[in-house]
């Protein structure tokens, strides 16, 4: 490991010396957002400044077409979607240089003016679209919608022009306008290319061929640090979220970009794939997608179009095997390819029985020194070799596994689900790449990430199972840490607003289905900001935290209250008979705020407003009950403060 570090080292003095402090742009495709936070984070936290790099991050505009900016060398690099492959087609010098959305966000939204409108009532309608967003496209016409027929206008980045009735459908992404037009109590509906088939790539990281010509080693550093500013990110949304709010979009509020960050998680799917990773299977099924449907022709090349940060040379299969095996342990591809190599090797040699005393000793020696743990078994099943790697990460040595099935290896109460899977693949004939929860000779429960397959011999019979395994306990850690950040308040570790709103949504239509009622609390701390500016913001926080724990221990466990924002909450009750069931849960909270709190060596006392929306009499969908709950909130405020009060409506 030291060796290791002395080496990124020593490449980094380099090249900051080359180009240290070598000024590049970045075009965003739309204003500034989340969307883009591992730019910011590594601009931020200094990972471009490390790399050498002076970069610029700049916002679209209406008009400003991110992929035009790049040909024409106003900008370096550029995020664009999968429509680069049509603008490739069109000549333009574009290369991908890494993906950061596995899925799409793209959708279509319109305005909901029936239950039972598709997206068939889009023909002939006018719809507001932002460059590269030609996947919409391809959506609408796999759906028999003529796109001719329709009347596309320019993006101007706001939803104005639909709740106005300008258009009547806007192109949309996931992570933004669905929050917008949610806070804005409009209705609509969302249209998404994947119940068509259609689930590209999104937000790709991209450059001109004339820059990776002419600067090599500065694309190789802007991609690395972009992507290791993304790792940053997403693991530290709530720091890249006070970044983005005190630098970038001032404007957007603290739940918009909470928002954002937890679609980005299940967009990015980290738990799965390392940031940045994009598939060339994948990207010749979008060509292939975008063929079929007349916007590409068949078999549309994609030579020169997927970056390589490292292309391979034309070395002999021994260095390719050996570089193979040296790359396990940094890339989860490598692994797959891997395996697959060396089954394909031994398969083929077995058949053609040239396997030779030498390339015997090529094969043992890298899977002996190989970083990863390598298991082999039988067709049987039963163990017939692990590496040494293998007994240092379980614990176990060579005889106390060799002779038995791996299923002792299984850590207790797993859902037997993915070993039934696996299995199935493999006898089949078929590899297999999946998570297992495993356990260590200590007892210890670990995550592994498997990619096993069979070698066959000349006759097709499976005479081997190899397992190559890969340690992926911190990538889940990351993944539960960003998982939960995104859905619950750091500071009280109550529900946020965003899964406070889903279980009020939830609950809704359980309370439709049932025709039951259900009752929302406005809660707001009366006092809390001048203890908050006299004594500070490390005991306003304690403040926040015991308030918390209070309002908790007047609840029921069916019941939820959330942090929605500063001394702001929320409590849903969503099982209530009558209106004085709610009041009696709201004053029994405002008795608990109303007690003295003991912080830090001081007494102090603050009071709260409380308003009460019910459904269905104040509301029947959650923005107009959290409207009708913060009016009664307000209403309380008016009579005094420290009060409960009931939504009514004002004459």
């Amino acid at each position: 490991m030291k060796c290791l570090l002395v080496i990124s080292l020593s490449l980094l003095v380099t090249v900051s010396s080359v180009w240290a402090n070598e000024k590049v742009t970045l075009q965003l495709k739309w204003e500034h957002a989340f969307q883009f936070a591992g730019y910011y984070a590594a601009k931020e936290m200094g990972f471009y400044e490390q790399a050498g790099l002076n970069v610029e991050i700049k916002a679209a505009q209406p008009g400003v077409d991110a992929m035009m900016e790049v040909v024409s060398g106003r900008a370096d690099f550029a995020t664009g979607t999968s429509s680069l492959l049509l603008a490739r087609k069109l000549g333009k010098p574009v290369v991908v240089l890494a993906v950061i959305l596995q899925h799409s966000p793209y959708v279509l939204i319109a305005l909901e003016k029936s239950s039972l409108q598709s997206i068939h009532h889009l023909n002939d309608k006018r719809i507001m679209v932002e460059p590269l967003s030609e996947e919409l496209l391809a959506y609408l016409k796999r759906e028999g919608i003529e796109l001719d027929r329709l009347k596309l206008v320019a993006h101007n980045f706001k939803t104005d022009a639909l709740k106005g009735g300008d258009v009547d459908a806007i192109s949309a992404y996931l992570t933004n306008e669905p929050f917008i037009l949610d806070q804005a109590g409009v209705k609509y509906q969302t249209y998404t290319p994947r119940s068509a088939g259609i689930d590209f790539y999104g937000d790709n990281l991209f450059t001109s061929e004339r820059e990776i010509s002419q600067h090599p080693e500065r694309v190789k550093a802007f991609r690395a640090a972009s992507l290791r500013g993304w790792e940053y990110a997403m693991a530290n949304p709530d720091e890249i979220i006070q970044m983005i709010l005190r630098k970038y979009a001032k404007s957007k509020s603290r739940a918009q970009l909470e928002f954002e960050a937890a679609q980005m998680a299940s967009l990015m799917r980290t738990d799965l794939v390392a940031v940045g990773y994009m598939n060339p299977g994948r990207w010749r099924h979008i060509a292939d997608t975008y063929a079929e449907i007349g916007m590409l022709p068949n078999g549309f090349s994609l030579d020169g179009f997927l970056y390589e940060a490292n292309p391979k040379a034309d070395v002999s299969w021994i260095y390719s095997l050996l570089g193979i095996a040296l790359g396990l342990l940094a890339l989860v591809g490598a692994i797959a390819l891997y395996i697959h190599y060396l089954n394909g090797r031994l398969a083929k040699a077995l058949a053609e029985g040239s396997l030779t005393e030498q390339r015997l000793k090529v094969f043992s020696t890298a899977i002996e020194q190989s970083p990863t743990p390598v298991l082999i078994t039988g067709p049987d099943r039963v163990i017939q070799y692990v590496n040494p790697r293998f007994s240092e990460e379980t614990g176990y040595l060579p005889d106390e596994v060799l002779g038995r099935t791996p299923r002792f290896l299984r850590a207790e109460e797993v859902d037997d689900a993915a070993y039934t899977e696996m299995w199935s693949a493999l006898i089949s004939g078929q590899r297999w790449i999946g998570e297992l929860v495993t356990r260590r000779k200590s007892g210890e429960p670990y995550w592994q990430e498997a990619h096993v397959g069979p070698v066959k011999d000349g006759s097709g019979a499976i005479t081997h199972f190899v397992a190559v395994l890969l340690d992926i306990n911190e990538r889940k850690q990351i993944h539960q840490r960003l998982a939960h950040s995104a859905h619950y308040d750091m500071l009280t570790q109550l529900p946020n607003r965003i899964l406070l709103f889903e279980r009020i949504s939830q609950a809704l239509s359980r309370a439709k289905r049932n025709q039951t009622k259900l009752a929302i609390l406005f809660i707001d701390l009366d006092k809390f900001k001048p203890i908050n500016d006299l004594h500070g913001h490390a005991i306003g926080d304690l403040l926040l935290e015991e308030s918390a724990k209070r309002m908790s221990g007047c609840l029921r466990d069916s019941d939820t209250v959330g942090r929605i924002g500063g001394d702001e909450f929320m409590v849903l009750l969503p099982e209530i008979n009558h209106v004085n069931d709610a009041c009696a849960v709201a004053e029994k909270i405002r008795e608990s705020l109303k007690q003295t709190f003991f912080l830090a060596d001081k007494h102090l006392t603050i009071s709260s407003c409380i308003g009460i929306a019910l459904f269905p009499d104040h509301g029947t969908d959650v923005a107009e009950l959290a409207k009708s709950a913060d009016a009664a909130m307000y209403q309380a405020k008016a009579s005094g403060g420290n009060k409960v009060s009931v939504f009514a409506l004002q004459n």
